[in-house]
């Protein structure tokens, strides 16, 4: 009887596992798929100056316009982060479909995957990362694309490298990057993976709380474009845009409004037309069904 007890735990706890590790997979997988999804474009992406690295460990993570339901586009400013040993980050993108710009969260992985062909600047050029690579526990990073000081950071090398986009184009799809996702890449957005880090996370929260990073407040030129480190809106590392991507125009409607637009009249008349006719027809068949 104990010996059947302990052989139902062992499956029990068997069972458990499996559930546990399919739902992280699944987490996982979810993270590449598409987040929010609006009507309106998001401006081109301004231009600016990379701050120093901090230390060794540093990895880049660019800048982009994240969105908010309330105020619309706002700039989250690139900045290093102390990554996890052995993982590169794949930026999110905006990708234009159907007639809406939606965002593919970015994420933590052993390779880069696609990031809609953005070229995001200082190793991004649209497809993979220039800018260092790693080398058993260590980051290397390539001086020819970042800006890193020898005397704090000694692992570096000189390796030149042409990106061929357009730097200032924010968003892929038609009007945008037409670029797709290559076998490769494809095959790396399947490897597991990890969303952002809390301190990501709270960078974007605090950039989403300065009315400052608005774009309809800067009109696509921030004044905080780029940090030393997440969370650090001010100091001598911050780096302010040199120059909107693009002359940006703000949409005609609110966001709100963009997103929930106001029902058609004259459809929503026939729509009422239609359901007094149900209705008139769903009485007709009870009064028939009771005189049965």
């Amino acid at each position: 009887m104990k010996m059947k007890r302990s052989v139902r735990w062992v499956v029990f706890g068997i069972l458990m596992l499996t559930v546990s590790v399919l739902s992280l997979s699944t987490a996982s997988s979810a993270q590449i798929g598409v987040g929010i999804s609006v009507r309106i474009g998001p401006p081109a992406l301004p231009v600016y100056a990379q701050p120093v690295c901090p230390g060794p460990g540093y990895l880049w993570t660019p800048g982009y316009w994240a969105w908010n339901d309330d105020g619309g586009y706002y700039w989250v400013p690139g900045t290093w982060v102390v990554a996890p040993v052995g993982m590169l980050w794949t930026p999110g993108y905006w990708g234009f479909a159907g007639g809406f710009y939606g965002w593919h969260a970015g994420y933590w992985g052993p390779h880069i995957g696609f990031y809609g062909g953005i070229n995001y600047g200082f190793g991004y050029g649209g497809v993979g990362f220039f800018g260092g690579e790693w080398r058993g526990g260590a980051f290397f990073y390539n001086r020819s694309v970042v800006n890193v000081n020898v005397t704090n950071v000694t692992n570096v090398y000189n390796r030149t490298v042409i990106a061929n986009n357009t730097r200032n184009v924010s968003f892929n799809g038609p009007g945008g990057i037409e670029a797709r996702p290559t076998r490769q890449e494809e095959a790396y957005g399947r490897e597991p993976h990890t969303a952002a880090m809390a301190i990501q996370s709270q960078h974007e929260h605090a950039a989403s709380q300065n009315r400052q990073l608005f774009a309809s407040e800067n009109h696509g030129h921030p004044a905080i474009a780029a940090t030393g480190r997440a969370g650090e809106f001010n100091g001598p590392h911050v780096q302010r845009a040199s120059a909107a991507g693009e002359a940006y125009h703000a949409p005609k409607m609110s966001p709100s409004s963009r997103d929930n637009p106001k029902p058609d009249k004259q459809a929503q008349k026939k729509m009422e037309k239609q359901q007094r006719a149900q209705e008139k027809a769903e009485q007709k068949h009870n009064t028939h069904e009771q005189h049965r």
